[in-house]
């Protein structure tokens, strides 16, 4: 099996500010991603993830997933999904939400 690649948030933002191509995903549920969401991102929530997989993402795209924080393990379970369904470029953003504000960080609305 594929390994997890875990991603920080400087080099998260190292790959926004140098504008790289890559899709962002909250797998969090839709209500929480109302609340607040990282800078671009979409919401794919884990518990529909494999039916919506293939409607919103390519399979040689990178893609960030994310979930609350390292406590929450929605993130590496949809990381698991996505490399089991032939996705090659996941990379799993632990720090999450809390960390993304914990660095003074504003979340879209």
């Amino acid at each position: 099996m594929k390994k997890i690649k875990l991603i920080t948030i400087e080099q998260l933002l190292e790959m926004m500010e140098s504008k790289e191509k890559f899709k962002l995903v909250e797998v969090l549920s839709e209500d929480s991603f109302k609340e607040g969401h990282l800078p671009n991102a979409i919401n794919l929530p884990v518990t529909n993830l494999k039916n919506l997989a293939s409607r919103h993402l390519k399979k040689n795209e990178v893609v960030v997933v994310y979930c609350m924080s390292y406590a929450c393990h929605a993130s590496t379970h949809a990381s698991e999904i996505l490399l089991n369904l032939g996705y090659n470029n996941v990379l799993d953003f632990k720090a999450g939400k809390q960390g993304w504000i914990d660095n003074g960080l504003e979340l879209e609305k």
